[in-house]
C-alpha cells in the first residue's frame, strides 16, 4: 500500500487492486487533476471534504471511478452518479473492501445541527488496513494498522485526539486536518501525539506516496 497525503483531509491510497482518493475538498489542490482513480470516496458535506468547486472536473477526468459518499452527500453537492455508503455498510473498489463506520459528525456547537459522517476503513488481503475518520473520533473499528488522524478541527480538543488515537491502536498514524494550523501549532499537535501514545507518527506534508 502507498498512502499520498494531499492536503488537509485528502488521501491518495494504492493497493495492488485499487486507486482510491478520499475527501478531495477546497483546502487542498494536489488533488486536481489526478487521473487513473477507481474510487472517490466523500466521508461527509462539508466543503473541505469535498470541493463542489473542483471536483467535477475531477470525476470528469476519471470517468470509470466510483464516487461512494455519505448518505446526505448528494443534497448538498451535485455528484452525478454517487452511491450512498451509510454507516454499517460496505462494499469492494476492485479487491479493496470499503467499509463504512460511524455516522454522525462530530459536535461543533450545541446550537449547529449535526449532519451525517462515516468513517471509511480499507481493507485489502496482503496490505495494511487504513481507517479515515472524516470528522468524527467516535468509532473506532479494530484491527486497523494505519489513521489518518484529523489533528485539528473546531469540534474537538488536544485530549479527544490523544484518547482517539490509543483506543484505535494503530501501529502508525499521519496527521490529516491541518489546514488550520500554522508550523508552530502543527508541531505541538504532531509532537503531543508522538510522544503520549504508542503509536509510530509520520509527518507526510510532503505530497509524496509513502510505503506501509
Amino acid at each position: 500500500m502507498k498512502i499520498t497525503h494531499l492536503g488537509h483531509a485528502a488521501v491518495l491510497v494504492e493497493t495492488a487492486g485499487a486507486r482510491i482518493l478520499i475527501d478531495p475538498g477546497s483546502f487542498a489542490d494536489a488533488w486536481h487533476g489526478l487521473t487513473g482513480l477507481d474510487a472517490v470516496v466523500v466521508t461527509h458535506q462539508h466543503p473541505d471534504h469535498v470541493d463542489p468547486q473542483h471536483l467535477p472536473a475531477l470525476l470528469a477526468a476519471n470517468p470509470d471511478a466510483r464516487v461512494l459518499v455519505e448518505p446526505s452527500v448528494p443534497d448538498a453537492v451535485d455528484l452525478p452518479g454517487a452511491v450512498a455508503l451509510p454507516s454499517g455498510d460496505a462494499t469492494s473498489v476492485g479487491r479493496v473492501r470499503v467499509e463504512a463506520v460511524g455516522g454522525e459528525h462530530a459536535v461543533i456547537h450545541r446550537d449547529i445541527p449535526q449532519i451525517g459522517n462515516v468513517g471509511i476503513v480499507l481493507r485489502s488481503e496482503g496490505e495494511p488496513t487504513l481507517f479515515h475518520p472524516g470528522d468524527s473520533l467516535a468509532a473506532s473499528p479494530g484491527g486497523i494498522d494505519v489513521l489518518a488522524l484529523p489533528i485539528m478541527g473546531p469540534w474537538a480538543a488536544l485530549k479527544e485526539h490523544i484518547d482517539f488515537i490509543r483506543q484505535v491502536g494503530a501501529a502508525q498514524a499521519f496527521p490529516i486536518h491541518e489546514g488550520l494550523l500554522n508550523e508552530r501549532g502543527f508541531g505541538l499537535y504532531f509532537s503531543r501525539a508522538g510522544d503520549m501514545t504508542d503509536t509510530d507518527v509520520h509527518d507526510w506534508r510532503d505530497g509524496q506516496p509513502h510505503a506501509v
